[in-house]
C-alpha cells in the first residue's frame, strides 16, 4: 500500500518535471527565434546602408567626373586660340569643324585648326626649319614726290604701310620680336609664318609723341601709331618690333624729352637697338678705339636716358662691317660701360634662316628691305610673291617644339634644342 502512493508521488513528480521542461524549451526556442529575426534586421539594415553609401559614392563620383570633363572643357576652349589660322593660311584646305568666336566671324579670320593637344601635321604642314623675313624699315612720310636724287626706295607713305599690314595679315604673317627670334622662341598660331619688324635711324616717321590735354600720346601719324591701331582689330597679329637707334641724333623727333620718348616706346613693348652714336660708316673706321666709343657711347647714353636698359643688338649703318675690327663691333668697353651684341644685322636683301639652324650666322643676319616709294627688286613685296610657302617657317603653335619634314632634319643644329623636343614627319 505504501509503495503504490510512493510510486504515485514519484510519477505526479516527473509529469511536473517533464511539464517545466517543455515550457523552458518552448521559451528557449522563441528566445532564440527573435534573436535571429532582430540579426536579420541588422544585416538588413546594414546591407541598405551599405547600398546607400555605394550609390552615394557613385553619384559623387559621376558629378566629380561631370566636373573633371568640364574643367578640361573650360580648360580647352581657353587653348584654342593657339590654333588659329586664317583661310589662305592653309591654301584653300577643308576648315575643320567647331564654333569660333564672333568677334572672328566679324572680321572673317576664322580658324581652320582647333586642335587643343595635337595638330594635323598633313593640314598645317608645319616646317620650323623655314626661313624668316626679317623686314628692315627706314622713313615713313604721308606723301613723297620721287626726285633725280632721291627714288625713295627707303620711304614708305602712312597709307602704303597700312596697307602693307593687311596684306601680311591675309597672307598669315604674325610678329615676333626680334630677342624671341635670336632666342628661338617663337610663338605665333599653328600654320602661321613668323616676321620681325625692324627700324633703322630713329626716324619721326617711325614713331613720335603729340600732346593732348597735356599728355603725351603717340601720334597715329607715325608707323607705331598705324601698327597700334591695326593690332586692335588683329590683336593676334601682334605690335611688336626694333628700333635700331643714334642717340648722338634727335631720335624719334617730336612732343617729349628723348628718355620720354625712348621710356614711351619701351613700355610699349617694343625694342631698342644699338646703332652707332652718330650713324658712322664703320667700313672707313680704321681704329678700334672710335668703333668702341661710336658703339660704346651709345650704349652709355642708353643708360643715362634708361637706367638699366642694355641693347643687345646691332645694326650695321649703310650695312657695311668693319673688316678686321669686327670683334670690337661685337663687343667692347667705352668709359667703363661694357657693351655686347649678340646680334648684327646687315642692310636687306635675304630673308634669314631661323636661329635654330645650322645655316644661321648671329654676327652676320640678313633682312628684306621694306617696300619703298617705287618697287624694286627683292624688296618685302618681291619676296612674298616669289618666296614659296615651302621656304619658310610655318610654325607648328608649340613654343617648345621644333616640327620639321623628316628631309629637313641635316640643317637643324642640334646643340641649339636645349630643352625643345624635335618632331619629324
Amino acid at each position: 500500500m505504501l509503495k503504490n502512493i510512493v510510486n504515485r508521488g514519484c510519477i505526479k513528480i516527473m509529469k511536473k518535471v517533464i511539464r517545466i521542461f517543455f515550457v523552458i524549451l518552448i521559451v528557449f526556442s522563441l528566445t532564440l527565434s527573435g534573436c535571429r529575426r532582430n540579426e536579420e534586421k541588422k544585416s538588413n539594415e546594414n546591407r541598405n546602408d551599405y547600398e546607400q553609401n555605394q550609390t552615394e559614392n557613385a553619384i559623387y563620383e559621376n558629378d566629380l567626373t561631370i566636373k573633371e570633363r568640364n574643367d578640361e572643357e573650360d580648360n580647352n576652349k581657353n587653348n584654342e586660340q593657339n590654333e588659329i589660322t586664317n583661310e589662305e593660311i592653309m591654301n584653300g584646305q577643308d576648315k575643320e569643324e567647331g564654333s569660333k568666336e564672333e568677334t572672328e566671324q566679324e572680321k572673317g579670320h576664322k580658324s581652320e585648326y582647333d586642335s587643343v593637344h595635337e595638330i594635323d601635321l598633313e593640314k598645317v604642314k608645319p616646317n620650323e626649319s623655314g626661313k624668316i623675313m626679317i623686314v628692315m624699315f627706314h622713313n615713313f612720310v604721308e606723301s613723297f614726290t620721287p626726285t633725280k636724287y632721291d627714288k625713295g626706295e627707303y620711304t614708305m607713305t602712312f597709307k602704303a604701310f597700312e596697307e602693307l599690314l593687311h596684306v601680311l595679315y591675309e597672307k598669315g604673317y604674325r610678329l615676333i620680336s626680334f630677342k624671341d627670334f635670336l632666342d628661338n622662341n617663337i610663338s605665333v598660331p599653328a600654320g602661321c609664318i613668323p616676321m620681325v619688324f625692324t627700324f633703322d635711324d630713329g626716324t619721326s616717321g617711325q614713331f613720335n609723341l603729340i600732346e593732348e590735354n597735356g599728355e603725351l600720346k603717340v601720334n597715329k601719324k607715325s608707323a607705331v601709331g598705324i601698327l597700334l591701331e591695326f593690332n586692335k582689330k588683329y590683336p593676334d597679329f601682334g605690335a611688336k618690333g626694333m628700333f635700331f637707334v643714334n642717340l648722338g641724333t634727335n631720335v624719334f623727333n617730336g612732343k617729349g624729352s628723348v628718355a620720354e620718348r625712348l621710356k614711351y616706346l619701351i613700355d610699349l613693348g617694343f625694342e631698342i637697338g644699338n646703332h652707332t652714336y652718330s650713324h658712322i660708316n664703320l667700313s672707313e673706321v680704321k681704329s678700334a678705339d672710335i668703333i668702341q666709343r661710336e658703339i660704346g657711347n651709345n650704349q652709355k647714353v642708353m643708360y643715362e636716358l634708361v637706367p638699366g636698359y642694355k641693347m643687345f643688338a646691332f645694326s650695321l649703318p649703310y650695312g657695311a662691317p668693319s673688316g678686321t675690327l669686327m670683334e670690337h663691333v661685337k663687343r667692347g668697353e667705352y668709359e667703363g660701360v661694357e657693351y655686347e651684341n649678340l646680334a648684327i644685322v646687315e642692310v636687306g636683301w635675304n630673308p634669314s634662316p631661323p636661329a635654330i639652324s645650322r645655316e644661321f650666322n648671329a654676327s652676320s643676319i640678313n633682312r628684306v628691305r621694306s617696300p619703298g616709294i617705287n618697287p624694286e627688286r627683292f624688296d618685302l613685296y618681291w619676296w612674298l610673291e616669289n618666296l614659296s610657302r615651302g621656304e619658310q617657317y610655318i610654325s607648328d603653335g608649340n613654343a617648345n617644339k621644333i616640327t620639321i619634314p623628316k628631309a629637313k632634319i641635316d640643317l637643324i643644329d642640334m646643340e641649339k634644342l636645349g630643352n625643345k623636343k624635335l618632331v619629324t614627319y
